[in-house]
């Protein structure tokens, strides 16, 4: 299974680019920089003018790979719920035992993250502070029914699906599945957000983990001892 996975490639909705960036170095510096330059300036501030001075490139060449920033977000977040599937699939699939996989799968969505030598070119660390802080303005847009349409979160919506799935096979009663699984995803964020901005607002923090708090919700809503 391992050895098969490491020539796995995380692809996302060709929608969100011009030209695919895993094709060329150029679009694997856009990708890598555009993270690292999201997480020193924030998404509002955000340019291709500052990104093209941070990879000494001009921005025509940017808008080779993107249409805008916005579809540079939609890119990003696609490919951290990818990899994050990704993590799930390849740490579960020897698990047999469906409370244990729902276990491991809480463990991987509210963890903090590590980052992953397969994608030399990706900081999944740096990424993940950038869902965590900008994923929102993503799907806050006037566009977003249209971009929903058109698969823009189509790796999204299939990672809640497999949590809801993963919720079933534990207590196939429970009547919210998808809500307890959309929760876990976007709380987990939450948590993460609230803990280092407004930690007076959380439980999570140094003593008590987002992974503690959800295992505990999501244990006792199931009824699982």
């Amino acid at each position: 299974m391992h050895d098969l996975l490491k020539n796995f490639q995380i692809t996302v909705n060709d929608k969100t680019y011009v030209k695919d960036p895993e094709t060329s170095e150029l679009g694997k510096r856009i990708v890598e920089h555009s993270i690292v330059l999201i997480n020193e300036i924030g998404f509002e501030a955000f340019t291709f003018k500052k990104l093209g001075n941070q990879i000494s490139s001009n921005e025509s060449s940017i808008y080779r790979y993107f249409e805008n920033k916005h579809k540079v977000l939609l890119y990003l977040a696609s490919w951290y719920w990818a990899w994050i599937e990704y993590q799930i699939v390849i740490q579960t699939y020897s698990i047999a035992d469906p409370s244990e996989k729902l276990k491991k799968i809480i463990a991987l969505i509210t963890a903090k993250i590590e980052n992953d030598s397969n994608f030399s070119h990706i900081n999944e660390k740096t990424l993940n502070k950038i869902i965590i802080g900008e994923y929102s303005k993503s799907f806050l847009t006037k566009e977003v029914d249209i971009e929903n349409k058109e698969g823009y979160f189509s790796i999204y919506k299939r990672l809640i699906s497999r949590i809801e799935n993963a919720i079933i096979a534990v207590n196939k009663e429970y009547p919210y599945p998808a809500s307890l699984a959309s929760n876990l995803v976007e709380g987990s964020l939450h948590q993460h957000f609230l803990s280092e901005h407004f930690p007076t607002l959380t439980d999570c923090g140094n003593a008590v983990t987002p992974t503690e708090f959800y295992s505990d919700l999501i244990y006792n809503a199931l009824k699982i001892k």
